[in-house]
């Protein structure tokens, strides 16, 4: 068995992947997040340590005592920082913070050519903001810095007592030369930081430490080498095959992204695209972001009343009109591709006295079709084809909203067997190179087809004729989000 474990940002989830790709048994714990002022969004790293723990023990013991290596997976952007006694000083700045803009504009200022470094925009759901942030308004505690470690690599951490990152989730930070694939002085220095402060790099598929025995005795197994693993999104690629030129994935979890494979580096910065290194050697990959995906669904859900996101979904399915009179807005945290605009606002605009809960549910999943397209768009001026797309994450059990995402982007869908366990099953994926040798080509393979989801005429049409709506209403809505966030 390989065991595959992502610390996610809603829960923790662990797989065990069998040696001909089956998934053996899978279990999740949850975790909370916490918005203690306006923009901010937390985690305490102490949580990811306790549900690991949970989530691994929840797997079947016959099972897990068969286990020959562990990969990690996880929330990409967390700031965990750790004092000299590896001990976290506060809790850890989450990906869909959006407090560091100012510090965003700075960064660049301070290194004119971190663009051409990183091959991204300095925004705030990034790593190097957030410690400038920190450094302003912490910084007794940021002088108390001995180590920044990404969600996953704190734990892996706590697994193996090493201090180490892999290239994919380390692009994130902006302290990476992303071409390179090492870290960038210069970055590092814009934030008052060094080196020293930073953990040794791995590709995604070598091993990093192996398993403490203490933890090894507790969970019933041995001291198996544990993989560099890769952020959530090139780990969820890796399980779905998606490491070749061309190839893209939809991932519809607390986030939405677009992920679109490359063998080479090509930035596109102007449009927001995030272009990172794959996790496997040799390999980049470009990605659009949107900070609200199937969140917003599970807020639907709350501010109806409907009970969860399952229920509201079969509400929508059962009575909603195709499309909604409503439009929606997804920028409930503020936003990324194309508009790295931290103070948008999500939006239900259209409203009447015969708007109902299931019109609600309908406008949601259709704006976030619409955000994923202007996504699509910033992808395409890459230059990177964009041959496929496979889905998966959460929202891929929803064949409902993958024809209204079909229809939006005007290209087939492709959901895969076992594609709901997302980045899991691709961190187990990496944790069996690191013991059998094989040729990542051969293990990262795309699984089977459960079904296509093809684009329906008649949807295209009426959609696409609603999009500049969608388009507009951000567009005038711009300066109005900035002033009421200037306000808070």
């Amino acid at each position: 068995m390989f065991l595959g474990i992502d610390i996610g940002t809603s829960a923790v989830k662990a797989v065990l992947v069998d040696p001909v790709g089956a998934i053996a048994d899978q279990a999740s714990a949850p975790l909370e997040v916490m918005r203690p002022a306006p923009l901010h969004s937390e985690q305490r790293p102490a949580d990811w340590w306790a549900a690991t723990n949970l989530a691994v023990s929840s797997l079947m013991a016959e099972a897990r005592a068969k286990t020959q290596a562990i990969g990690l997976s996880g929330q990409m952007h967390g700031a965990t920082l750790l004092d000299a006694a590896d001990k976290p000083l506060r809790n850890a700045v989450l990906w869909n913070d959006g407090r560091s803009g100012q510090e965003c504009a700075e960064l660049e200022a301070a290194v004119p050519e971190s663009r051409e470094i990183t091959g991204n925009l300095a925004m705030p759901g990034f790593t190097a903001p957030k410690l400038l942030w920190v450094a302003r308004h912490e910084p007794d505690l940021f002088s108390r810095i001995a180590t920044v470690l990404l969600p996953k690599d704190y734990v892996r951490l706590r697994l193996t007592g090493e201090k180490a990152s892999d290239m994919s989730d380390s692009a994130g930070t902006l302290w990476l030369d992303v071409a390179r694939r090492a870290w960038s002085d210069a970055m590092l220095a814009g934030c008052g930081l060094s080196d020293a402060q930073m953990p040794e790099l791995y590709e995604g598929n070598e091993i990093t430490g192996t398993l403490r025995s203490e933890l090894a005795e507790a969970w019933g197994m041995g001291c198996v080498p544990v993989a560099a693993g890769a952020g959530d999104n090139a780990a969820g690629a890796a399980g779905v095959g998606v490491i070749n030129r061309g190839e893209a994935l939809l991932s519809l979890g607390t986030s939405g992204v677009l992920f679109l494979a490359d063998d080479a580096y090509r930035p596109n910065p102007k449009d927001a695209v995030h272009t990172f290194c794959h996790c496997l050697p040799g390999l980049w990959h470009h990605m659009s972001v949107l900070l609200s995906a199937a969140s917003c669904i599970d807020w639907a859900a709350r501010a109806t009343g409907a009970g969860d996101a399952g229920a509201l979904l079969a509400e929508v399915e059962a009575g909603a009109p195709d499309p909604a009179e409503l439009m929606f807005l997804p920028y409930l945290s503020g936003e990324r591709t194309p508009h790295n605009d931290p103070d948008a606002k999500g939006v239900v605009f259209g409203l009447t006295h015969e708007s109902g809960r299931a019109e609600l549910g309908q406008a949601v999943l259709e704006g976030v079709a619409f955000a994923f397209a202007d996504g699509l768009d910033a992808l395409a001026h890459t230059g990177a084809p964009i041959d496929a797309i496979s889905v998966i994450g959460g929202g891929a059990r929803s064949g409902y909203w993958g024809k209204i995402l079909s229809a939006v982007l005007n290209r087939p869908l492709i959901y895969r067997e076992g594609a709901e366990a997302g980045p899991a099953y691709g961190a187990a994926r990496l944790a069996r190179l690191t013991v059998t040798g094989e040729e990542p080509r051969d293990v990262c393979v795309a699984p089977p087809v459960r079904t296509v989801i093809e684009p329906e005429d008649r949807l295209v049409a009426r959609y696409a004729d609603r999009r500049p709506v969608f388009q507009s209403l951000y567009a005038n809505l711009r300066s109005l989000f900035k002033e009421a966030s200037h306000d808070h």
